[in-house]
């Protein structure tokens, strides 16, 4: 029985068990941080929500040593097509089918609460982390040396309350934790009603093809979206005079799925109005609060970036406390995690208001001004990961803020899975560092990776113009060398100055 004169202590407590928080967890499991989620509800949410991510998020999944157990749940996108109101094609933004520089493809479709339970599944994984069901959070107060979590056990109406020395909240658009920190939210603008519609296919409907589909029609946009096994998807606008419950009934969802499907072919499993938003929270931290996924942002769902945004957060704010926690860096190096992922969230949600535009056909020109005009054909999309915001940018070092390579490594396997959820520095040999550099490296696990283990290293060393590169446990470029002075300022980004040798 709990002490109630002495709290249980965390290093981290996670609000929300989402795929956000559950990501969050894993990547801290990884670190060795004590680690407890709470979640209000018993168990996982049973009907689909998020239903596409990307080779960023994948390589995440593997960081954490989940890739495996989620690839039998998922399906390759070939990308989405924008139809006007004849049907004829205005934009195309098909997707690769082959293997990205991130060593994984490039979009996936899939069933949240199958990707969810290979999350929190493999938190078991961690005795260091714990995850408490039915616990609802009502107060967060925090000092000099850590936070008060107080919440109530809803299976038996207790009151506890825990120490810990962070918390962040992954609970979602109403976030008690943001309501904590008071942070007003940033509207880009984007508020409208949608409802979505998710079936299960009775029979084979291959004519509905697997492409997502953009239905460009003024009179009722609408948006069609493949799923895993019999899974299809349809969001349809609701007109402004609609009333939100009228529009959900089956007779009407019948009614607006009626030129592609009938109850012949599909029953519903959730018809719900949903209100696509576009806001970020103007502050993700107040000393030891901070936020991830949708209490820090929500984005329109036309780029399918939601649910990526949050782990990307997770990928970028774990090894950060970690850090902290280790006394390795000062608490300010928690305030780069906003600074960094911020601009980039905001990039994508504006691409995402402008493709919006595209559907409802009131902006298109500003949408297609997103893409690339060709002749005699429709306009070819192809989207550009953003650049991380200023943070940990090493000067004007090349690369910093862009996304390293995946390496496959000469025996076969991945380059993460040798380099692990930590600093690596890419060089073509080690005989490029001095021997006194690469034994303080080791003290402070940066991993070294050169052309002996991958020979894809030096081509990409030497595209760039550098002799070396280092790459953040988040797979971002934190700064790379073109030569030995630029080289020192990598080191001494990672390991005290003491331990750095001058350029000889």
């Amino acid at each position: 029985m709990q002490n109630r004169s002495t709290p249980e202590d965390f290093d981290v407590v996670i609000v929300g068990r989402g795929p956000v928080g559950a990501a969050l967890a894993n990547l801290l499991g990884l670190c060795g941080v004590r680690t407890l989620v709470l979640e209000r509800e018993a168990r996982t949410y049973h009907l689909p929500r998020a239903v596409h991510f990307d080779d960023e998020c994948m390589r995440v999944f593997q960081t954490i040593g989940l890739a495996d157990a989620i690839l039998p749940h998922v399906i390759l996108s070939p990308g989405m097509l924008f139809l006007d109101a004849d049907g004829q094609l205005l934009l195309d933004w098909s997707r690769p089918q082959t293997l990205t520089p991130m060593g994984w493809n490039l979009s996936y479709r899939f069933h949240q609460p199958d990707l969810e339970d290979v999350l929190i599944g493999g938190l078991t994984r961690w005795p260091h982390v714990t995850l408490r069901s039915r616990c609802d959070v009502f107060a967060l107060d925090q000092d000099e040396t850590g936070v008060r979590v107080r919440y109530e056990d809803l299976s038996n109406g207790q009151l506890r309350e825990v120490r810990a020395g962070y918390v962040v909240g992954c609970d979602g658009a109403r976030s008690l934790v943001r309501r904590f920190i008071g942070s007003a939210m940033d509207n880009l603008g984007f508020h409208e009603r949608w409802l979505v519609i998710d079936v299960l296919l009775k029979r084979d409907r291959d004519d509905l093809g697997n492409y997502s589909l953009q239905h460009c029609d003024p009179r009722r946009p609408a948006t069609y979206v493949r799923g895993t096994g019999a899974r299809r998807r349809w969001e349809i606008t609701v007109l402004p005079d609609e009333d939100s419950q009228v529009v959900a009934q089956p007779e009407k969802v019948w009614e607006l799925l009626s030129r592609w499907i009938t109850p012949d072919d599909a029953e519903i499993e959730r018809a719900t109005v949903y209100t696509f938003h576009s806001v970020i929270a103007r502050q993700w931290r107040k000393g030891r609060l901070l936020l991830a996924g949708d209490s820090a942002h929500q984005t329109p769902p036309f780029l399918g970036q939601g649910m990526c945004a949050g782990i990307r957060d997770a990928a970028n704010l774990a090894w950060k406390l970690a850090t902290v926690l280790r006394e390795r860096a000062d608490a300010s190096l928690l305030d780069t995690y906003q600074s960094e992922r911020l601009p980039h969230v905001r990039e994508f949600i504006e691409l995402a208001i402008r493709l919006g535009g595209v559907i409802n056909t009131k902006a298109i020109e500003a949408g297609l001004a997103a893409g690339e005009a060709r002749a005699n054909a429709p306009v070819k999309l192809e989207v550009k990961k953003p650049l991380l915001g200023p943070g940990l940018a090493l000067g004007d070092l090349p690369l910093v803020g862009h996304l390293a390579p995946q390496f496959s490594l000469s025996n076969g396997n991945r380059s993460d899975d040798r380099i692990g959820y930590r600093h690596v520095l890419l060089v073509e040999t080690e005989a490029a560092l001095w021997t006194h550099l690469r034994c303080a490296l080791a003290q402070v696990e940066v991993e070294i990776l050169t052309s002996d283990d991958a020979e894809g290293i030096t081509p990409w060393l030497r595209e760039h113009g550098i002799i070396a590169a280092l790459v953040r446990p988040d797979r971002y470029v934190r700064g790379a060398a073109r030569n030995d002075p630029e080289l020192g300022q990598l080191v001494a980004a990672v390991i005290p100055p003491t331990h750095v040798p001058s350029a000889a």
